[in-house]
């Protein structure tokens, strides 16, 4: 079982008791606003997408960890790896995503998560390329990527939703000359 510690985090496995939070983080149409349609999810759309996650991590060896506040034990969102099948002109690739509870925003938890993330993916499963696709105009999210290293590659539609997305990457060897940096 993987868990990450940062220095205000820990990133783990899911556990039954996450659904109500991260069904709460789901159900906020802000949150949800730059998310595949926009749509948000019912507590039992959460309940399945969740033990989704866990299924690929017992297959793929990575997936999305739930992320708690090391201080206080609450669950604020999610962050992780996972393969953007929406997306198939970028595949085969691994993504890298997160998807934090208002309350969270705007204090550098995704920035710390997807670091620890980043670390993991590269390091710990030998990835050689991670990309981060957000929706054009979801400033917030393309600033963590920049602060991650990752770069913009192509702009392109989504073929399900008719969405324009911004993919972004960062390879194997630029993520080591920045940590040797």
């Amino acid at each position: 079982m993987v868990t990450i510690d940062t220095s205000r985090l820990v990133l783990r496995r899911w556990r039954e008791g996450d659904v109500p939070a991260m069904a709460a983080v789901n159900a906020d149409p802000e949150v949800m606003r730059w998310i595949r349609d926009g749509r948000v999810l019912t507590p039992e759309e959460t309940r399945r997408w969740i033990e989704r996650i866990e299924k690929v991590w017992d297959t793929e060896g990575f997936g999305l960890f739930a992320v708690e506040l090391r201080a206080t034990g609450e669950l604020v969102g999610f962050t992780g790896l996972a393969v953007p099948s929406f997306l198939p002109e970028v595949l085969p690739a691994v993504e890298i995503g997160w998807r934090l509870g208002r309350p969270f925003w705007g204090r550098g938890i995704a920035t710390e998560a997807a670091t620890a993330v980043l670390r993991f993916g590269f390091e710990g499963r030998d990835l050689e390329r991670i990309i981060s696709i957000a929706q054009v105009g979801n400033s917030a999210s393309e600033r963590v990527m920049a602060k991650l290293g990752l770069r913009p590659e192509r702009e392109t539609t989504v073929p399900g939703n008719g969405r324009v997305v911004r993919v972004h990457e960062l390879t194997r060897v630029a993520y080591l000359a920045r940590r040797q940096a």
